[in-house]
């Protein structure tokens, strides 16, 4: 190889590593971070690789993993399905009884929730094709089958995905996984949280097991199997409004088909459970408070 060539390659490797030190010490990776390719109902992981799927954003960290943002990126989402508010009873809720009605199958909704699940999920899952109607073969489900293809839990991995989580948090298409990696000390980027002991903070999530699972307890946690759960993400803390007076907000996907606010109650201190553990909220005994272990409270120059 002529020496003009050797040069050449020469400066251009120098400069390279030149950039890649400077994005280092601005806080942005130089190449994509990996992140487990699979995650499994007890909350263990496999192994690690990059995922096409993220945005270049979020996977390189251009702003630090923060809680500003995971709040901001939810509240948008909420907005974008209309800002809809859940405080009912969900075992009073009636189901819709027109597809059409769902939002989740609406034009422009179903296809983005097509995106939770491409960005929440590994793309070696099959979820990673869903949508809000149908799944990874393009088959419209039938609506009275839904359950079947649950996004919730593919919400909370997608908000914390582009808010540039990486390997940091158990992305997964069921709660019980994150809740239990969080609970066992399996995810470095989470902790589990007696909700009658830790007061909770934006960002964080809080979480019920749902149906039969609403018995599990935080002294049960981690189980050894998946179990039927839901999380919320909190968005606002230390409300006095109402419907109940000392509140705090979570936002959640698939509640009511759509991505909504739900308001929890707590005590004057921002507590949602006594000191037992016993849930001030009538219609979820929630089980664990999960705390997100961020880089920062918000982003730096965010002005706030």
């Amino acid at each position: 190889m002529p020496d003009s060539q050797i040069m050449r390659r020469a400066t251009a490797l120098a400069a390279m590593l030149a950039l890649a030190g400077c994005a280092s010490q601005n806080g942005v990776r130089p190449y994509p971070a990996r992140t487990p390719v699979s995650q499994y109902a007890n909350g263990t992981t496999g192994p690690t690789g990059y995922d096409s799927h993220v945005p270049d954003f979020a996977t390189r960290n251009f702003e630090p993993f923060n809680r500003q943002d995971v709040a901001a990126i939810a509240l948008r989402e909420w907005r974008m399905f209309g800002s809809p508010v859940s405080d009912d009873d969900p075992e009073n809720r009636p189901e819709a009884d027109d597809a059409s009605l769902k939002p989740e199958r609406i034009p422009g909704l179903w296809q983005r929730i097509g995106e939770y699940w491409w960005i929440g999920q590994d793309p070696y899952e099959t979820e990673a094709g869903w949508t809000g109607k149908t799944d990874a073969s393009g088959t419209r489900f039938d609506p009275a089958h839904d359950g079947h293809y649950a996004w919730s839990a593919a919400f909370i991995s997608y908000v914390m995905r582009v808010a540039g989580a990486n390997d940091r948090f158990p992305y997964s298409p069921n709660h019980a996984t994150y809740i239990n990696a969080a609970a066992s000390g399996q995810s470095s980027g989470v902790s589990a949280h007696d909700p009658g002991a830790y007061m909770p903070k934006i960002g964080d999530l809080i979480c019920v097991g749902r149906g039969r699972s609403k018995s599990v307890t935080f002294s049960m946690l981690p189980t050894s199997y998946g179990f039927p759960a839901h999380c919320g993400i909190v968005v606002a803390t230390h409300q006095n409004t109402q419907p109940f007076g000392h509140e705090l907000s979570i936002i959640g996907g698939n509640v009511d088909d759509a991505v909504s606010m739900t308001h929890v109650p707590t005590d004057a201190a921002g507590m949602i459970a006594d000191s037992s553990g016993h849930s001030y909220d009538d219609r979820y005994p929630w089980c664990a408070i999960l705390e997100v272990h961020y880089d920062a409270d918000q982003e730096p120059d965010s002005g706030l």
